[in-house]
């Protein structure tokens, strides 16, 4: 062996086993996939070894490429934390900060935080990623994520803001006035419903409660849509009742292109949560948009 594998190549072996994709992990980096594809080779061919199988249209680690990532792992976080620790005694957080957050959540981010942050860190690159389906934020490589708070998961650390929220039935006043309003979950079974297609290609069935009394409704509807915004506008021109969370029909209800349907069987639920691991160092970037993010709700810097 020529020499030893350097942290950047071993950092680019990572990515490119995490995205399954030498143009992805390239983006990333900042290189061309043809250079990143010479390096990895240069690599294997200094360690004598096959660390990745390569095919026409997907890019996976071998069983050696494998072990080689699991046990520079925790090499790779030190050393990412070490950076850390060195940005956080310049005095202003820099660098980048990756969030990973629903569209909805990163369009509240960007109505109320963002730019008071982005104003007062301009040494900060904020990459916020909006995502359909959860992921490991830790596995892809994220800071930190926004999701409702029953979507964070029990062993990460989470930050409530907003207050709560709500998912209501909504549909135009034109479909009301010709097809009437339902009085309890069950009485949509006679409506035409818009129905939503999860990240995981499963429908979405309704939620409802009302005094501790639950309905969880598999509704009927002839068109399906995989996009919050989309489902409103369907609702909006009059072709059905839509399940949506307040937040993304609020104008449109007080224009009264939209109205509540099934008021009494929407209670509010705990609302969205930044949340991030408890068990990896917290760079200056996130402390500062936590902070940020307790100024703008409650007038005091976090403590």
């Amino acid at each position: 062996m020529n020499r030893k594998p350097s942290l950047d190549d071993i950092q680019a072996l990572t990515l490119i086993a995490g995205y399954g994709s030498f143009r992805r992990a390239a983006d990333e980096l900042g290189l061309s996939p043809s250079t990143l594809s010479h390096q990895m080779r240069t690599l294997e061919q200094e360690l004598g070894v096959r660390l990745l199988h390569r095919t026409t249209r997907s890019v996976s680690p071998t069983q050696a490429g494998e072990r080689l990532i699991a046990r520079m792992q925790p090499v790779l976080q030190d050393f990412n934390t070490a950076l850390e620790a060195i940005d956080d005694e310049r005095g202003r957080p820099s660098g980048e900060l990756r969030i990973n957050a629903s569209e909805i959540a990163a369009r509240v981010l960007l109505e109320s935080i963002v730019p008071s942050f982005l104003a007062r860190y301009p040494e900060v690159s904020l990459d916020l990623v909006t995502e359909g389906r959860l992921i490991d934020i830790v596995e892809a490589g994220f800071d930190a994520g926004v999701r409702l708070a029953e979507s964070v998961p029990q062993d990460m650390i989470a930050i409530p803001f907003g207050g709560d929220t709500r998912f209501i039935s909504v549909a135009s006043p034109g479909y009301v006035a010709q097809h009437g309003s339902p009085k309890t979950p069950e009485e949509l079974q006679n409506h035409a419903c818009i129905r939503q297609r999860m990240p995981s290609g499963k429908r979405y069935r309704w939620e409802f409660e009302r005094r501790g009394q639950e309905k969880v409704i598999d509704v009927p509807g002839v068109l399906t849509l995989d996009h919050p915004g989309l489902m409103a506008d369907a609702a909006a021109r009059g072709l059905g009742v839509a399940y949506l969370a307040e937040h993304v029909v609020r104008d449109r209800l007080e224009r009264g292109e939209l109205i509540t349907l099934l008021d009494d069987w929407c209670p509010p639920i705990p609302g969205l949560c930044l949340y991030y691991s408890g068990h990896r160092h917290v760079p200056a970037g996130l402390r500062a948009f936590i902070d940020e993010l307790k100024i703008t709700l409650t007038g005091h810097p976090a403590q």
